[in-house]
């Protein structure tokens, strides 16, 4: 059996700063002031979920938060009378609480993630109930200052059947002073018991000046393709860390130009592209890959209902969305066809199917779309 402790962080984009480690959050102020107004009403929630596309720094906000409330100890009304209000989640870098939770040594905090398997060989795919049921533990400590104590699920998402039913009972019947902080990608998918126990607040897609800011915070330098690369990511900072890392700009060119010439398809580009993705060694590109497409095919429905991208993500785009999707009835056909090829690559991934083979029949379902526009 592995140390635990050698197995990967489950919440860790690879080659960025844990959100932990990330101090600052950009471009998502209004959701800090909300947070910040709640405070300052004296009328705290005990359950708040932080929702909004990956990648636009909800993890990032929830250990603002934590830290926050850790460092800023209850207001009970003392011989002086009430502190004076916050204005911002910032906390002195030198703080113990600060210090204490890079390290993850934080007693107040108790961080709700994907544990070991049951061979402890690696990270399970799902949170289970056996690690909601540390939250009795964690609980069952009292506070050596008597003041607060936080816990972060990340992600919500992930939590299985009985883990989503134990941590409901959390948050029906919550401990004094314990605030839960519930990250979600996609709020709609959880338990609607557990939605209707916390405040949401929603974070929102980073405007590009904001999202170059952050990928410069998080040691990535968006370079002269910064326009091109937000608009693949969507403003999403872990998006646009991952298009960067695995070439996203390159593949997504490629897949343009493979359907430059529909119905006559650049052949040896879709080989080269399928194989690029082949191998145990390129999973995370195989992802991307398939990703990617999907996005080329609603941009192509976008721009055929007469909303066409304002920003190129690769050479010769606008020309190649304008002549496969020049209308309405096209636009339905691309959206169609959308939604059977992502089924379709869902289904390949999900039943190990060879990833090149995959791909090139992805390749040619869309030459055949292309082939009945023309028609």
């Amino acid at each position: 059996m592995a140390d635990p402790m050698d197995l990967p962080e489950p919440d860790r984009v690879p080659g960025a700063p844990h959100p932990r480690e990330t101090r600052h959050l950009i471009g998502q102020e209004a959701a800090e002031a909300g947070f910040l107004q709640a405070v300052r009403s004296g009328r705290l929630h005990h359950g708040w979920l932080i929702s909004g596309p990956q990648g636009v720094g909800k993890a990032t906000f929830a250990w603002r938060m934590a830290r926050f409330l850790l460092a800023t100890p209850p207001d009970d009304g003392g011989l002086f009378g009430a502190p004076e209000a916050p204005d911002t989640l910032d906390i002195d870098p030198e703080h113990p609480v600060m210090r204490r939770s890079m390290q993850l040594a934080e007693p107040g905090l108790f961080l709700l993630r994907r544990g070991p398997n049951d061979k402890g060989d690696r990270i399970s795919a799902d949170i289970r109930v056996n690690e909601v049921r540390k939250l009795r533990d964690f609980f069952g400590l009292s506070a050596s200052d008597g003041g607060r104590r936080v816990v972060i699920v990340d992600s919500a998402d992930e939590l299985n059947t009985q883990a989503a039913n134990a941590l409901l009972k959390m948050l029906e019947e919550p401990p004094a002073r314990a605030t839960l902080l519930l990250i979600s990608h996609q709020p709609s998918r959880l338990l609607p018991t557990i939605r209707s126990r916390c405040r949401e607040l929603r974070l929102s897609p980073l405007a590009p000046p904001d999202l170059a800011r952050a990928l410069v915070n998080a040691g990535t330098e968006p370079g002269a393709d910064a326009e091109a690369l937000g608009e693949l990511a969507m403003g999403s900072v872990g998006g646009a860390m991952r298009i960067a890392q695995l070439d996203g700009l390159g593949i997504y060119e490629d897949i343009v130009s493979i359907f430059a010439n529909a119905p006559r398809y650049d052949r040896p580009r879709a080989i080269a592209l399928a194989g690029s993705a082949a191998g145990p060694q390129n999973t995370d590109r195989y992802a991307l890959v398939l990703h990617l497409i999907d996005l080329f095919l609603s941009r192509l429905a976008r721009s055929g209902a007469g909303h066409p991208p304002l920003i190129e993500a690769a050479p010769g785009e606008a020309a190649v969305l304008a002549r496969l999707s020049p209308d309405a009835w096209s636009a339905r056909r691309w959206a169609e066809r959308a939604q059977e090829i992502s089924a379709r690559a869902a289904h390949g991934r999900g039943v190990n199917l060879d990833p090149q083979a995959l791909i090139l029949d992805i390749v040619f379902k869309i030459n055949e779309t292309a082939s009945a526009r023309v028609a």
